[in-house]
């Protein structure tokens, strides 16, 4: 399979730090060319990264996706450059807008035009993770400055991008979008098109789409629905993830979830890579010792 199989999440949402270390070793002895770490309410991606990066080699770390609002893009490009130091050039800074009741009513910022908030902070960000002086003035930021890290690396910054207008500014800018909740007929009929269309206008060459996904290899297909309908219900709810599931023809989220038996399940991935993924983000959420083994010995039958 020429499309990349990463693991995203892994035991971050549950383990100690030794514990995300000890399981992006594993992932990388099994062939995973790629661990994905969420940005929500727990560990912080980028210090945590960065302490795995040194602990690890010859596997990609990413953030999926680091929310921009509460971090100014000088403050966020200092901590990428910092963590791919660490990594020793292989991580991937993944960006996102989050979500207005998030922004809103839990950092209590505004989240007004968060197009012209992602325009204005790739702006900034974009000059600094390649090593350059930045001076851009903005509606909402601005920055005169430049970064004195020693030989720097140049950090790739992809973005959460689901709409036409985010997908433009992404493909035009970024090294790639990172999806979720979105499926395979969304991306090939309506993810890639914009983005690509947005890569070629600006020659922007190379950009990456990677999916991330639940999946769950099982013998109770029945019974992993309904516990992925309750565990990822707030994504049936958020508008942006809303539109994606809408877009698929989805109920809600179990729908979209690659539920099944082996059979099902690589069929499942194959369409992805079918409608133009780059890199599959593979979220386990196995509930048994049996489904976790099945699920990983398929993803790793895959790569």
């Amino acid at each position: 399979m020429s499309m990349n199989i990463g693991i995203f999440g892994g035991v971050v949402g549950t383990g100690s730090i030794d514990d995300v270390i000890n399981d992006v070793r594993t992932a990388h002895d099994q062939g995973f060319p790629s661990y994905w770490v969420p940005q929500i309410f727990g560990w912080d991606a980028l210090t945590l990264l960065a302490v795995v990066g040194r602990e690890t080699e010859g596997i990609e770390l990413g953030t999926s996706v680091v929310p921009t609002y509460p971090r100014h893009p000088a403050m966020l490009a200092a901590q990428a450059l910092t963590t791919q130091a660490a990594c020793e050039g292989r991580f991937t800074l993944g960006i996102g807008l989050s979500h207005q009741p998030v922004i809103e009513h839990m950092f209590g910022m505004s989240f007004d035009k968060p197009v012209r908030h992602m325009r204005e902070y790739l702006d900034i960000l974009m000059p600094l993770v390649a090593g350059d002086a930045v001076s851009a003035d903005g509606e909402t930021l601005s920055a005169n400055l430049a970064l004195d890290v020693p030989d720097p690396q140049p950090v790739p910054v992809m973005v959460a991008a689901l709409g036409p207008q985010m997908l433009k500014l992404t493909g035009a800018r970024t090294a790639g979008t990172i999806t979720w909740m979105t499926g395979p007929a969304t991306i090939s009929a309506h993810t890639k098109p914009a983005l690509d269309a947005a890569a070629d206008d600006a020659g922007n060459a190379g950009t990456r789409i990677a999916c991330g996904l639940p999946v769950c290899v099982t013998s109770d297909v029945d019974g992993t629905r309904e516990r992925a309908s309750k565990v990822y219900a707030i994504y049936g709810q958020l508008p942006s993830y809303r539109a994606m599931l809408d877009r698929e023809g989805a109920d809600g989220p179990a729908d979209i979830a690659i539920i099944g038996d082996e059979d099902h399940v690589t069929e499942r991935i194959r369409s992805l890579e079918k409608a133009g993924v780059t890199d599959f983000a593979a979220s386990e959420f196995a509930s048994s010792d049996d489904e976790k083994s099945r699920t990983r010995d398929l993803l790793r039958s895959l790569l």
